[in-house]
Formats: structure tokens, sequence, C-alpha cells
């Protein structure tokens, strides 16, 4: 399969009795460069990204931009997906067979992309690859040498003390990659 394939499956998919995939407007693939050293995974949709079909595009992705210019980057050089690909009703948390279900286009994506650095963003997302990790304890640093935990943006926009941190682990990235 390559990620134009994926994304293709992604998008067609319904009918499955999963509740996320079959309230949402749209499912959501993830996108960015096919060839990105660094993709971050969120850890499910939004409004906006259900309503438009992409990811990170309301304001936590618009706060994840801005990390992304502190840590060096462009949108377009990385690669931005979530674990879950539908967005769970009145935006709970997904399930665990509903993450479950998802998981094999997220290993998927990790497969073709091949990223140097995958950035969970937030507990939620960490918790898929390194269930015993705590966000809290482990934000901004390299963990078996490929994962480099942030807070999820919507975290900073809703407790204003942490984006000064979130700033300062972005640019930790950044270094991290140079």
């Amino acid at each position: 399969m390559d990620l134009a394939a994926l994304h293709d499956e992604i998008v067609a998919h319904s009918g499955c009795g999963f509740e996320p995939c079959e309230k949402a407007t749209r499912m959501v693939p993830g996108e960015g460069s096919p060839d990105a050293a660094v993709m971050f995974v969120g850890e499910a949709p939004g409004a906006n990204e259900d309503r438009l079909g992409r990811p990170f595009v309301g304001r936590a992705g618009m706060l994840l931009e801005e990390l992304l210019e502190a840590a060096g980057m462009r949108r377009e050089d990385v690669w931005i997906t979530n674990v879950v690909k539908a967005r769970p009703p009145k935006n709970r948390d997904p399930r665990a067979t509903e993450v479950a279900h998802c998981m094999p286009w997220l290993e998927t994506e990790v497969e073709l992309i091949s990223p140097r650095v995958i950035v969970p963003l937030g507990r939620h997302a960490l918790k898929h690859f390194a269930p015993a990790a705590k966000i809290a304890e482990v934000h901004g640093t390299l963990l078996h040498e490929r994962l480099f935990p942030l807070y999820h943006p919507a975290a900073a926009m809703y407790n204003q003390s942490l984006r000064a941190t979130l700033f300062d682990d972005a640019r930790a990235l950044g270094s991290v990659l140079r």
C-alpha cells in the first residue's frame, strides 16, 4: 500500500459500526510530506478537522504551526496525523476499541513515512507509543531514540501556563533534529 491508497481507504471508510466513524462528517487521514523526517500524532480530529477532512486545521492547528516555526520546520515538511481518524461525538475521548480499530492505519502511516522522530501530542497519543510514560514527566525529551512527546497544543490553549513550556519543548525538538 502507498500513501495515496491509504488516504483513499481512510476517506472512503464507513459502515464499520464504530460510533466516531459512523457519526463523522468526514474521515481525517494524515497529510504532509511523504518524505517527512518528523511525524506529529494527535489523538483525534476536532470539529474543524471533521468539517474539512484535514488534521490540525482549527485553533490547535494554528498553534501547532507556530510550534513548528519555533522548531525550525514548516507544516508542508512534516507529516501530521491522529491516532483515531474520525471525530468522537461531542469531542469525547476515543474508546479503546475505537483506537484499536484505527491503529492499523496509524501503523501503516508510520511504516510508509518512516520518520526519524515521532512527536506524540498529548497524553492520549503518547499512550499508544509509550504506555507507561506520563506526558508531564517526559515532554520535551527524546525517548526510545525516536519519540519526542509534546503537550497537545490544545492543552496550552486551556492552560496558558503550559504555553511557554510547549514553545521551549518545540525549540528543543528543533535542536534534536539539527
